[in-house]
Parts: C-alpha cells; structure tokens; sequence
C-alpha cells in the first residue's frame, strides 16, 4: 500500500482572482459612458399579428382534447363526455369539463394536461380549465363509440 503525502499552506487572504474581460458590448458602452441595452433590439421587434380564429379551430381543440386518455379507461376524455364545452374567443380557449368522480386519481394534473394540450392548438394563445360537478359525470354522456369500444353496446 502507498502512502499519501500532503502539504498544508496557511494563507491570510486568497489570491485574487483575475476578472474576465468585459464583453465588446461593456467595453463599447464603457466608451461612449452609458450603460447598454440588452434589450434594445428585442424590444423594437414588431409582435405578430394574431390570426383570427378559423371557423374550425374548435374542431382542432376537439382533436387535441380527442388525444387526452383517461388513464383508467381506454378512452379519450372527449368521447368519455368529460368535456362539456369548447368556446375559442379572439385566441383564448375555454374548457368546461368534469371527471369521472371528484376522487378520480387524476383530478389535479387532468386539468393542467388539458390546458397544455389546448395551448399547443396553433391559434390558441391562452386556455382555461374550468372544472365543474354538476351536472355529475354519469356513463350515459359516452359517445356510442366509445361504449362500443369499452362493451358497453
């Protein structure tokens, strides 16, 4: 086995540490003696128009709600009948939906996939997520094709 040799050194203070050099934008501002604007050409930037909503961007939220799964059913939560309304106004999508029951185990992330499926909609900008109880979720509220798919039919 080999031993290990160490040295100690007392010191009273560190060694300074050398500063980087500043970047060109410091060292130019620091010539002309004002500080610069980080933002300067991100703020001058135009923001794009925001395209009116088409008259089937609803079906497009519809499909982006079609590809949202409960995890407890093998269906997705549109054709469940979670979903009561889909409203698109000026960008900004509404979600009223419920769940199975209060006690689903999915109650706190279900809304926040849903807000996050619709906001990825080209044409959705915002999206909120009202989640309601009454009228209570029941299975007559499944499309036929889902109940066909769980044997319901």
């Amino acid at each position: 086995m080999t031993e290990r040799a160490f040295e100690v050194e007392e010191v009273n203070e560190p060694a300074p540490v050398p500063k980087a050099p500043p970047i060109r934008a410091m060292q130019e501002a620091e010539a002309s003696g004002h500080a610069p604007d980080y933002l300067d050409g991100f703020l001058k930037q135009k923001p794009e128009p925001v395209a009116e909503p088409s008259s089937d961007i609803v079906d497009e939220v519809v499909a982006a709600l079609r590809q949202i799964h409960d995890p407890e059913i093998p269906v997705n939560i549109y054709d469940l009948g979670l979903i009561y309304g889909v409203e698109v106004d000026n960008g900004h999508a509404t979600i009223t939906m419920t769940l199975t029951t209060p006690h689903c185990p999915v109650a706190e992330s279900m809304p926040g996939e849903v807000e996050i499926r619709v906001c990825a909609v080209p044409g959705i900008q915002s999206a909120d997520v009202n989640l309601v109880w009454d009228p209570a979720w029941d299975p007559s509220k499944m499309t036929d094709e889902a109940k066909l798919e769980m044997g319901m039919l």
